[in-house]
């Protein structure tokens, strides 16, 4: 039975990127390395070795050549894998022009990308 996609953006396959969590007062709680299991222009699934609070603002650090950029979101969900490693839906807030355009070039890019592998 085929399920209804219920997403707004079309998922992709991505890579590995740094985060940071902020607490209420922006002081840093948590920050590390997460693999990214899939993105579209309005949140992530990050793979992560420990849960990430829902109450934290989660930074994102995307990088496409020598494009960095900064994203914020909130985490929406967590679950465990089998693999006993967290998956963190994080919902962007609102980016800047500037961080949209990154954002979409960086989802181009690995959309072409997993077309090569298939």
């Amino acid at each position: 039975m085929a399920t209804q996609e219920k997403r707004k953006h079309a998922r992709i396959s991505s890579l590995n990127l740094s985060y940071v969590c902020l607490d209420e007062n922006d002081k840093i709680v948590k920050q590390g390395m997460g693999r990214t299991l899939n993105v579209s222009e309005s949140g992530i699934l990050l793979e992560t070795h420990f849960p990430i609070d829902k109450t934290h603002i989660v930074t994102l650090t995307l990088g496409l050549e020598e494009d960095l950029v900064d994203i914020k979101g909130r985490p929406v969900h967590t679950r465990t894998n089998n693999e006993g490693k967290y998956e963190v839906g994080i919902q962007f807030f609102e980016p800047d022009k500037k961080a949209s355009r990154s954002l979409k070039k960086f989802i181009d890019a690995f959309g072409e990308q997993s077309a090569k592998d298939e």
